[in-house]
């Protein structure tokens, strides 16, 4: 599963794109918050790539995608200089972005999930690797910037469905698994 994720170029289009709106997201954060460039920047990284980072290092795979995959780090450096330049039209595509971002949720648990069965890991904890991945970007930004974690004040229930989400991909992949 994880091989086929990679090598599907439209997975691979989502995840950089999940990647370009959620580093987006999190500059804008900062710039909600008046910080300077660096920290516009760094809240975009830790939002696109925070929960990767957790996973990976969770799973022992090391170092972790967030720091050595190049076309991840230029896509959040990418977003930053975006929102530095263009933020007050960025504000302007809330719809958009929210698509996106679902998205890019979407994606982050089952790649997430995926990532940890193929490293040998209990479908217990894959789910929760794949929550882990799909919500702690958004989590370590709030706590990074100050604010309550948008997965406490949101009355959304976008963990629900990324949930389901982890639980379908393990249930797929043990099934594959199995034959």
């Amino acid at each position: 599963m994880q091989v086929a994720l990679e090598n599907n170029i439209v997975f691979v289009v989502i995840e950089y794109l999940a990647i370009l709106c959620w580093g987006l997201s999190g500059g804008l954060a900062a710039i909600r918050k008046g910080y300077d460039i660096f920290t516009i920047m760094l809240c975009g990284w830790l939002t696109a790539l925070g929960g990767g980072l957790v996973r990976d290092v969770m799973l022992g795979a090391l170092p972790p995608v967030g720091i050595t995959d190049k076309g991840y780090v230029l896509t959040t450096l990418f977003s930053g200089i975006i929102v530095v330049v263009a933020h007050p039209e960025i504000t302007k595509l809330k719809w958009t972005m929210t698509v996106i971002d679902a998205l890019g949720l979407g994606l982050f648990a089952v790649s997430g999930t995926a990532k940890a069965l193929a490293y040998g890991s209990s479908g217990m904890t894959a789910v929760f690797l794949g929550m882990f991945t799909a919500l702690a970007g958004g989590l370590i930004r709030d706590i990074f910037i100050g604010d309550v974690p948008m997965i406490i004040r949101d009355k959304h229930l976008y963990a629900v469905p990324s949930f389901i989400g982890c639980i379908l991909t393990e249930q797929v992949w043990r099934g594959v698994s199995y034959g």
